[in-house]
């Protein structure tokens, strides 16, 4: 993952880092939840499920985002943010406002979504709130049997509906995503129902690799996992 890179990249690579979006709309869905919408020249970026594109949050500094929606024809994407803490990262997204201009890269990276398994599940936090939204079109699209399950803080347990989400269940944030022995009693692993299917871990790295552990030794099929953040490293 980029979080930063030297000043002669930049001068080297200057032309292709300098802003090429411009903020058009910002919604906060919560305190800690921004969702901005960007418009720029979109018409080659590959918007696949689990891409993330890299932000210029300052001289040297880049992060890691994911597209929540995209109309190529119209030019348009949205990102939802979760501004939490006193990163460089939070603090640019923070500050932005409406006809600013940023550097954003083409989405690229890791999928998430298989669409031949009938039964998809995902599980995430506030940074994956994009992803869900982005993929829900396509499990409904698709028919596929599917549930969400969200760790979030408690300001931001209303944000799922105001996405108008839908099969998702919201746990308080506490850290029992990292409890082998407390994820073993949810119920996704209390029925047969759910052995094979399509799982997609997204978020807190301590969490998904857990989760992924317990999966690994309960379920069959795909597991795609992927850490967007963890306490004390910058730039996961």
């Amino acid at each position: 993952m980029i979080s930063s890179i030297p000043k002669w990249m930049i001068t080297l690579f200057g032309n292709k880092l300098s802003p090429n979006v411009t903020v058009i709309e910002i919604t906060f869905l919560s305190l800690q939840i921004k969702k901005i919408r960007f418009q720029g020249d979109i018409s080659e970026w590959d918007f696949s499920i689990g891409y993330a594109s890299v932000i210029r949050v300052s001289e040297t500094e880049f992060r890691n985002y994911t597209v929540a929606y995209h109309n190529k024809e119209n030019g348009v994407f949205d990102i939802i943010f979760h501004i939490h803490g006193n990163g460089v990262g939070s603090k640019f997204i923070e500050s932005l406002k409406v006809s600013d201009k940023l550097f954003i890269s083409p989405p690229r990276g890791k999928k998430l979504y298989e669409q031949n398994e009938q039964q998809q599940f995902f599980f995430g936090d506030e940074t994956s709130l994009g992803v869900a939204f982005a993929i829900l079109p396509l499990l409904k699209k698709n028919n596929h049997q599917f549930q969400f399950y969200f760790e979030l803080d408690e300001e931001n347990k209303s944000v799922p509906e105001l996405l108008e989400l839908e099969n998702y269940t919201v746990f308080t944030k506490n850290n029992s995503f990292r409890n082998e022995k407390w994820l073993n009693t949810l119920p996704l692993f209390q029925t047969q129902e759910w052995n094979i299917a399509n799982f997609a871990l997204v978020g807190n790295a301590k969490s998904v690799q857990t989760f992924r552990k317990v999966l690994k030794d309960k379920k069959q099929g795909n597991i795609y996992s992927q850490g967007y953040w963890l306490e004390g490293k910058k730039g996961l």
